[in-house]
């Protein structure tokens, strides 16, 4: 591979020559999938050997395009989406070879499915303030305090999918004489294993999409940890700026996501329409296309596991289209739009914005401003990190966390 024609040729060839070997129509999915990550086809980006090619990113559309023209199966980010989008790109950036062979292939094939144990009751938009507790086994034995494994301790709320994942990353306190931001290490948590218990948080869609998980003498071998001991925080942050650009800047075709059932009854129940809504469909459906578009060119633009404080931008207008496109449709359908069909107790497998009806849409799209980030952090995010406005006055960033009021 010498230049982008090459490569995209190479490319091409790479794909027909696994939908020959592996014919989508006689291939199960799970065998098909993994055959595409061994051939590099995964993920161009990523590296030889973990399911990529160290090609540029952008060439990924010419392989997708192949294999949609073939029927091939693919991934579903719906149900994988914390795995694909936050736990791999932050295991290639600081994971040991041995931890990327270990995770990568299954998270992106489906076979484990992961989640994120950030958020705690006390630490929300402050997750810096997080208090639950990973002590090395041998310390708290008066032994040497730098071997052993860790035992945690701890809650953990907002947890998306945890009553399906086999795998968590974990944030915990290894250090509370160190300021908050300071005395943190990030893991990887066996949801298998003993002390890890997983409730269900019924939403105001009636669904249990989210979960509180409790963590009692959990055991997480040191093999499990990502980084180096203390820099959690630095680790997490490559998780979060990822978890907004996949949220905010996922990819979609024309009118996919919440703008394209609002797009589809307006064509197909003219009775519907008004002047006033006709224009702000237009002004939402444009705003909806070009946020499409900028999350297309911020994802050729990030290098592998490094997104910059943009993704927070895309994450915000994400969440305000969501609520004002729904919000629409609701006032579209008018008295139809207030029905809601089912309000019964699920723990779904898949997270899915715009699925279901009108009424769900609307009371989903309420999270939106909330998980991944609030709007009101992310906007202090795009203020300091992309304008360079001056910081929020803080007291509390030099101060060790154990003496921190609570």
């Amino acid at each position: 591979m010498t230049d982008a024609t090459t490569d995209a040729a190479e490319l091409r060839s790479r794909t027909r020559k696994l939908l020959a070997e592996h014919p989508p129509a006689t291939t199960g999915r799970t065998e098909f999938l993994t055959a595409r990550f061994d051939a590099g086809l995964a993920w161009v980006h990523y590296p030889a050997g973990l399911g990529g090619l160290d090609a540029p990113r952008a060439l990924q559309a010419v392989v997708d395009a192949e294999l949609a023209a073939a029927d091939a199966p693919d991934n579903d980010p719906r149900r994988i989406g914390i795995g694909l989008g936050m736990a791999a790109p932050t295991i290639l950036r600081y994971g040991t070879r041995a931890q990327q062979e270990r995770f990568l292939r299954p998270l992106w094939v489906g076979e484990e499915v992961w989640c994120q144990l950030f958020s705690e009751p006390g630490a929300g938009s402050d997750l810096a303030a997080l208090s639950t507790r990973a002590v090395r086994e041998n310390a708290a034995a008066g032994a040497a305090p730098d071997s052993g494994d860790w035992i945690v301790n701890g809650q953990k709320v907002w947890t998306s999918s945890a009553h399906l994942a086999r795998w968590a990353i974990l944030i915990a306190r290894t250090d509370p004489g160190l300021p908050k931001h300071q005395g943190i290490s990030y893991f990887l948590c066996d949801m298998t294993a003993p002390g890890v218990e997983v409730r269900p948080l019924r939403q105001i869609t009636g669904e249990a999409e989210f979960n509180e998980v409790f963590l009692t003498d959990v055991r997480i071998p040191d093999a499990h940890r990502l980084g180096a001991i203390g820099e959690g925080w630095k680790v997490a942050q490559t998780t979060l700026m990822n978890e907004r650009v996949s949220i905010g800047g996922a990819r979609l075709p024309r009118e996919g996501g919440m703008i394209g059932p609002v797009s589809a009854t307006w064509r197909e129940r003219p009775e519907l329409r008004t002047h006033d809504l006709h224009q702000r469909l237009l002004t939402l459906w444009v705003e909806a296309e070009v946020a499409r578009l900028t999350g297309e060119r911020l994802r050729q633009q990030l290098v592998a596991g490094q997104p910059g404080p943009e993704g927070s931008g895309m994450k915000l207008a994400f969440a305000r289209l969501n609520q004002e496109i729904s919000g629409l449709e609701v006032e579209l359908l008018g008295e139809e739009g207030l029905l809601y069909s089912d309000w019964t107790l699920r723990r779904p497998e898949l997270v899915d914005f715009t699925g279901r009806d009108a009424g769900y849409r609307y009371l989903r799209s309420k999270g939106n401003s909330i998980e991944g980030g609030t709007s009101e952090i992310l906007l202090n995010i795009v203020a300091e990190r992309v304008l360079g406005l001056p910081s929020e006055p803080r007291n509390d960033k030099d101060v060790p966390w154990k003496d921190l009021t609570r």
